[in-house]
């Protein structure tokens, strides 16, 4: 048995909230680490970092539009 029935208005009004709060705690998170760890690093590994780190919201983002954008159940 599924979960309950959302209409896709409501899951889209829940999924906008959760991708606001992911940035949000996914930034500061990595701005956290990033601070952290590398501050005497290469820029080297810089880079390498920023751009993992800045690619990798992504994936959770596209899970939660994903959620988002299917269409509801036939009655």
């Amino acid at each position: 048995m599924a979960g309950p029935i959302l209409p896709i208005r409501v899951r889209k009004l829940i999924g906008t909230v959760l991708l606001v709060v992911l940035v949000v705690i996914y930034s500061l998170a990595v701005m956290t680490t990033a601070m952290a760890w590398l501050e005497n690093a290469s820029v080297l590994y810089k880079t390498i970092f920023y751009a993992i780190g800045g690619f990798a919201w992504v994936f959770p983002a596209m899970i939660i539009i994903w959620w988002m954008q299917r269409p509801d159940r036939k009655a």
